[in-house]
Order: structure tokens, then C-alpha cells, then sequence
């Protein structure tokens, strides 16, 4: 059975603009390749091979090759793939003896055809990834890629950005965290790009490598996915209007934080008569509640109607109302305004740990005299912590709009497993 996931990583920009813009950089980069090659070769040499393009039987005697090397020149520029051609047939005739200007052709050759595949590569990479959705033939590419140029900014931002989409993929999951981590390392320790295209900057790629890291990380390692699902809440990107994203961090909270307390105030207080300690250790733990409550209420409230959140909204409303009836004694009451105005408030940072019981109890949800369990235990339920979001394309007409801030469609991908809840304290 599958169910629905949201892909928030909308396609960011036309796709054709994204090859014209990084074709006229690699146009750029060739030119002045040609401009130095051409301005070393003697006067004799120029001469040379401006001869009239004759008609060749054999195309690697010398009038055959000169003819390809004017066919390069006429087509660098704007037919670069016909330019590419003509190079590896002059390069793939015998040597033999040659000149030192003829030497000096073939050394430029070289150099631009080498250039020429480096940069196509990172096109391709670009399309495979945005437009065409190939990921393992993208990965493959960047593989090659960094094995030349380990520390390509660009190309490790791409990988790791759009690493969310391969969680289903464990052959390139380690991947592309390794990716996503490199990318925020360096971006933290000052490193930049010039073009971020096709996405639009540098805040929506740390949006999106801290959800990749997140979301790769969240069954492994929940307390730490935490940190990254919240950072990537805080930019304004498909992200933010996105329920996974929500639900995400309310499943990180339960099975991370929560998980850890709850098992030791059940280790330390369970059966025991009520304490200040046992009353404080409960006390932070309803704060890691009331932050769970906020994770699925808005999602909840993101998902709205739309009948392709139909699936997984019924699970993030089931998580909901166990927890909100376990802080509000066992009621419903006010959960629906709770959800119509969640999306109005600010997301809440990581709780600060307590460290004398509050003087006043919290104001969103209230009360904790009411347990949905009678002996330590509940039922459990399933949180969204083992399927990343898939992606969706959009329009190429931009830029009318700013795709940033566009909601994602959701795509459909196999049902995530289910994760089996911690038991929650007793409330004495």
C-alpha cells in the first residue's frame, strides 16, 4: 500500500534557462581558452591553417586536419558539440612529426576538449537532477565529477540539496549525506558560489541540505535530525508550507528526545509516590509534548483538504488527539481552534530544559491531569520518520512567479514502516 508524501523541492527555476545559463558560462570559459591558444601561436602558424577548406580524401593529412581545426573555430562559440567532433578527429590522427605550431594545436585541443567534457558533465548533472529526475545517472555524474574537483561547492550543493529524494534508494543515501554535509560545512565555514541557479540562493540551499540531512538521518538519529528539520523550517521555501516538514520534526521530537525521558522518568519514578523530582522530570517532558502537539497540528492544518494528504493526515490527526487529550484531561476541546490558528504563531525552538518547576502552567496546550493509559502503556501508533518527500515539476513558465514560496504537490512513494512509540509516563 502506498502513501503520499510531499515534495517540496519544487523545480526552481525553467529548465531551459538553466542550461543557457550555465552553457553561456561554459561558452565563456572556452573563449578564453581559444583567445590564449590562438595568441601563442606564431605568425606562420595562423597562416597557416587560415587555408581554404578543401576537399579531403583522407581525413588526417595535414589539408584534412586543417580543415577540421577551421571547422572548430567557425563552431566553438555557438555549436560547440559539432566543435567538440571536429577536435577529437583532428586529436585522434597519428601524430607523426610535427611542428611546433602543430604541436601547439594539439596541446590547445587537448586542453578545450578536456574542458569542453568537465563542463558538460555539470550540465548534464544540472538536468538530470532538475529536469529529468535521473538521480542515479546524476549521483553517477557527480561522482566523476568530484573525483576531479573534490571540493566543487556547486556541485556538492545540487547533490545534497535534492539528497531528500533518494531516501528510498539506500545504494545513494550515503551518498548524498556525505554530500549534503560537505556542502553545509563549507558553506558554514565562509566558502560561496556566484550562481546558485536553479535555486534561487544560498538560504534555500541551507534549507535544503539541513532537510536532507534531516530527513536521511531521522530513524538513525532523531535528536540529531531534529536540529537539522528545525533549521530548514526557519527559511522561507517550499519547505515551510510543506506538512512532511512538520510532521518530520514532531516524529523527531517523539522518537528522540521524548523517547530518552520517558523511559527514565519510567526508570526512576514509575510506581513511586509523586515528588518535586518526579514533578519536574514530567514537567520537561510536557514541554517535548506540547512541542509534538505543535509539529502535528501543523501539519494537520497544512494538509488541509487536499485529497492527495488524505492518507498521511490521518495519521498525523491520530498522533495529534492522543496527545492532545493526554495534556488537556482527556478532552478534544479547543484542538480544532488549536489547528485553525497554528499556522499563525511561530515555530517553537527546542525546548530549554527545566530546571525548577514553572510557576504557571503552559499556555498552549493546558492541564496534565488526564492519561489515555491505565498501566504505563498505549497503543501505537506511526510517525513519518522513514520516507523523505518526492518532487514535483513546475511550471516553465517563470519567473511570473517567485517558486520559493510556491506549495509543493505531492507525489506517491512506498509506505513508510512503522515505528513503534515509546511508552509515555504515567501521570500519578
Amino acid at each position: 500500500m502506498a502513501t503520499l508524501r510531499a515534495g517540496p523541492l519544487a523545480r526552481l527555476q525553467n529548465d531551459l534557462e538553466v542550461g543557457k545559463t550555465t552553457m553561456k558560462k561554459l561558452i565563456t570559459f572556452l573563449s578564453i581558452l581559444t583567445t590564449v591558444a590562438m595568441l601563442a601561436l606564431p605568425v606562420a602558424a595562423r597562416n597557416s591553417i587560415a587555408q581554404p577548406d578543401n576537399a579531403f580524401q583522407d581525413q588526417c593529412t595535414q589539408e584534412a586536419k586543417d580543415a577540421l581545426y577551421q571547422s572548430f573555430l567557425k563552431t566553438r562559440q555557438n555549436e560547440q558539440a559539432k566543435a567538440y567532433e571536429d577536435a577529437k578527429k583532428y586529436l585522434a590522427c597519428p601524430a607523426g612529426e610535427v611542428t611546433e605550431a602543430q604541436q601547439k594545436i594539439i596541446d590547445y585541443l587537448k586542453k578545450w576538449s578536456t574542458a569542453y567534457e568537465k563542463g558538460i558533465r555539470k550540465i548534464r548533472l544540472t538536468e538530470h537532477l532538475y529536469k529529468d529526475m535521473k538521480y542515479p545517472e546524476a549521483y553517477a555524474l557527480g561522482k566523476e565529477i568530484l573525483v576531479d574537483e573534490p571540493d566543487d561547492l556547486k556541485t556538492l550543493i545540487d547533490l545534497g540539496a535534492n539528497g531528500y529524494l533518494v531516501a528510498n534508494n539506500p545504494a545513494l543515501t550515503a551518498e548524498a549525506l556525505q554530500h549534503a554535509r560537505k556542502a553545509l560545512q563549507l558553506l558554514e565555514s565562509g566558502k560561496t558560489i556566484e550562481d546558485w541557479q536553479p535555486l534561487p540562493g544560498k538560504e534555500v540551499a541551507i534549507a535544503y541540505l539541513n532537510y536532507t540531512i534531516g530527513t536521511l538521518t531521522l530513524q538513525q538519529d532523531p535528536n540529531g535530525a531534529l536540529k537539522h528539520l528545525l533549521k530548514a523550517a526557519q527559511f522561507e521555501t517550499p519547505l515551510k508550507k510543506s506538512p512532511f516538514t512538520f510532521a518530520y520534526i514532531a516524529g523527531a521530537y517523539e522518537t528522540g528526545p521524548y523517547a530518552k525521558q520517558s523511559e527514565a522518568y519510567k526508570a526512576a519514578y514509575s510506581g513511586k509516590d509523586e515528588t518535586p523530582e518526579s514533578k519536574l522530570a514530567l514537567a520537561n517532558i510536557n514541554q517535548l509534548i506540547d512541542r509534538m502537539i505543535d509539529g502535528y497540528a501543523r501539519a494537520v492544518a497544512l494538509a488541509g483538504t487536499d485529497p492527495k494528504f488524505a492518507t498521511p493526515k490521518a495519521g498525523w490527526n491520530e498522533s495529534l488527539t492522543t496527545w492532545y487529550k493526554y495534556r488537556n484531561n482527556d478532552q478534544v476541546t479547543g484542538m480544532d481552534q488549536l489547528v485553525a490558528g497554528i499556522l499563525a504563531t511561530p515555530l517553537p525552538p527546542e525546548p530549554t530544559p527545566l530546571v525548577s518547576l514553572p510557576t504557571a502552567p503552559a499556555a498552549t496546550p493546558v492541564g496534565n491531569t488526564g492519561t489515555p493509559q491505565t498501566n504505563g502503556t498505549t497503543t501505537t501508533t506511526t510517525t513519518p520518520a522513514t520516507t523523505a518527500p518526492a518532487t514535483t515539476t513546475p511550471a516553465t513558465t517563470a519567473p511570473a512567479t517567485n517558486p520559493a514560496t510556491k506549495p509543493a504537490t505531492p507525489a506517491t512513494s512506498p509506505a513508510p514502516k512503522p515505528t513503534p512509540k515509546p511508552d509515555r509516563p504515567r501521570n500519578r
